[in-house]
């Protein structure tokens, strides 16, 4: 009869052909190149979020139905495998009986045609070797079994199998050897016949391409359900991130007010708590900086208002004493002038820095020759020739609508300062830009052959009060006339820059727009364009504004 339970030769079944390998997907970070090549669009929260469950989703899926799929095909196969053995052990124990113990090929023919009628709607194939007999049934197509499972079946008293794959169809083949006993010994020996089996395993293999085929559609299901999840998610996450998002944008554009509502306890919440008491807190600071801003203008305005009236007064007086004084009282009397004059000058000009601040000094404008208004100025304060060279445009050339006493505070205090802190002669050039936008500029240059400004005193050259020389910090000069200067020219809606010349020397340009519209005249001042400048903001103690008398350090 036919021997033992079915087991695989030599461990693991052997099978002829390639077993395809599922590839996982890849899960690792995108380097940090390919992720720069990415458009910005899609460097997002949301992509993110959404590119990450879609992966998870993947990985958790394909790992899944890796995994049952194998589970599913081994339990397939398996079962297929036992029935075919044990009907195969069953119909050879029917047949054996009827074998002799030396069988000619008639007798092995005679034994696969019964068994292969026993199983006709099987699809098997059937062959018994005996020595060097053969006998099979049908009588072609018969697959030659593997050398392994050859030399695994005439050593052993148990079934032998082995899964094939022959020109893309899956067999079986299985190796029955036929044992007997005899006498009073139990042990089964070997009779040397060998019954095997070929099986076609195609209603398996559909079997596993329906599983394939569940699978793929289970995928597609769990990636459409991680999509959903995660704009859900994504929508969670993002949408107190854009509260805050637009919070921030309000709050730059100056609404210190804006709050944020806080849900939850999570980490979001926090941030949005965090945001709040940051917001309240700026607002605080700001509100007080403002209060104290405030006060200190009116602190200036009031006390520069008080003190005009006085020093009026005192002015007039010692302009009366000059004259009737002599000597030593003279000396006294001039000194006490001098000082008078210089706080004088202290004086309008905090007055005039109080109207910038104030938002209340207007622009009276009027259409006049700019190249003449600047040599009435010169020639006003520096009749002496050689002190500044002047290279205007003709009379009548170069016309434009500005404020003439602010111009004429502009041209007093760049020149004064020139000479104060440079070295005659100070050239004083004029002239007219246009850009390729349409757009005219009349610019003013004033240059001076001294030793320039210091490189870190570039920056602060146009702010209140600045001396680039703490050494002279007793000087005549307020550190107030650039900063009036400054803002004239903004005022009018221009540019002003301070460098320092390649050959030696500073060099201040003021840049004018030219535009003729009614609109301009009488205004207050705004912002503007601002100061222009390889030095953005600039300072220096200056000239007076108005007069041109006062002087700074640089």
């Amino acid at each position: 009869m036919a021997g033992g339970s079915p087991t695989g030769a030599g461990g693991s079944p052997t099978r002829a052909g390639k077993t395809p390998k599922g590839a996982g997907p890849d899960t690792g970070l995108f380097p940090r190149s390919l992720l720069a090549r990415i458009p910005l669009p899609l460097r997002g929260l949301r992509p993110r979020l959404l590119t990450a469950f879609v992966l998870v989703a993947m990985a958790s899926s394909l790992g899944t139905g890796a995994l049952a799929f194998r589970e599913a095909r081994t339990g397939v196969l398996q079962q297929s495998q036992d029935s075919v053995i044990n009907r195969f052990r069953a119909s050879v124990d029917a047949v054996a009986p009827t074998i002799p113990l030396a069988p000619d090929r008639s007798d092995l023919q005679s034994a696969v045609e019964q068994v292969l009628y026993a199983n006709r709607s099987a699809g098997w194939r059937v062959r018994a070797a005996y020595g060097d007999h053969r006998a099979q049934a049908p009588d072609t197509g018969f697959v030659e079994p593997s050398p392994e499972l050859l030399r695994s079946v005439r050593g052993r008293r148990a079934a032998v199998f082995q899964r094939m794959n022959v020109d893309g169809r899956p067999l079986l083949v299985v190796g029955m050897p036929v044992t007997y006993t005899s006498g009073e010994d139990k042990e089964p020996r070997l009779s040397g016949l060998v019954m095997y089996l070929e099986v076609p395993q195609t209603t398996e293999l559909g079997y596993v391409e329906a599983m394939v085929s569940g699978m793929e559609r289970a995928t597609l299901v769990a990636l459409g359900l991680a999509v959903v999840l995660a704009l859900l998610a994504a929508g969670g996450v993002l949408r107190p991130v854009r509260a805050l998002r637009r919070a921030t944008r309000r709050m730059a554009a100056g609404h210190l007010d804006v709050r944020l509502e806080v849900t939850g306890s999570d980490e979001l919440a926090d941030l949005s708590q965090s945001f709040n008491e940051s917001a309240a807190e700026l607002e605080r600071t700001v509100a007080e900086l403002r209060r104290l801003e405030a006060q200190g203008r009116r602190f200036v305005a009031d006390v520069s208002h008080e003190l005009r009236t006085p020093l009026a007064a005192m002015s007039a007086v010692t302009d009366v004493l000059d004259l009737e004084g002599d000597g030593e009282t003279a000396e006294a009397l001039r000194l006490i002038s001098e000082g008078t004059n210089r706080l004088s000058g202290l004086v309008n000009d905090l007055m005039e820095i109080s109207r910038f601040d104030a938002g209340v000094a207007a622009l009276n404008r009027d259409e006049i020759d700019l190249a003449e208004s600047v040599r009435r100025t010169v020639a006003s304060r520096w009749p002496r020739e050689g002190e500044v060279e002047l290279r205007l445009p003709e009379a009548g050339v170069l016309r434009a609508r500005v404020d003439p006493r602010r111009l004429d505070v502009v041209t007093a205090n760049l020149v004064g300062n020139a000479l104060r802190h440079g070295q005659p002669p100070v050239r004083l050039t004029l002239e007219v830009r246009k850009e390729g936008t349409g757009m005219a500029w009349a610019v003013l240059r004033v240059t001076d052959n001294g030793p320039g400004i210091a490189e870190d005193a570039l920056p602060h050259i146009f702010e209140r009060f600045y001396k680039a020389s703490t050494s002279r910090s007793r000087s005549e000069s307020s550190g107030l006339g650039l900063a009036i200067t400054a803002e004239n020219v903004r005022l009018h809606g221009g540019r002003i820059r301070a460098a320092n010349r390649p050959e030696g020397g500073a060099e201040f340009t003021v840049e004018l727009p030219l535009h003729d519209t009614d609109t301009d005249t009488d205004t207050g001042t705004g912002p503007g364009p601002g100061i222009d400048a390889d030095t953005d903001t600039d300072a220096d103690a200056c000239t007076a504004g108005g007069t041109g008398s006062g002087g700074g350090t640089r």
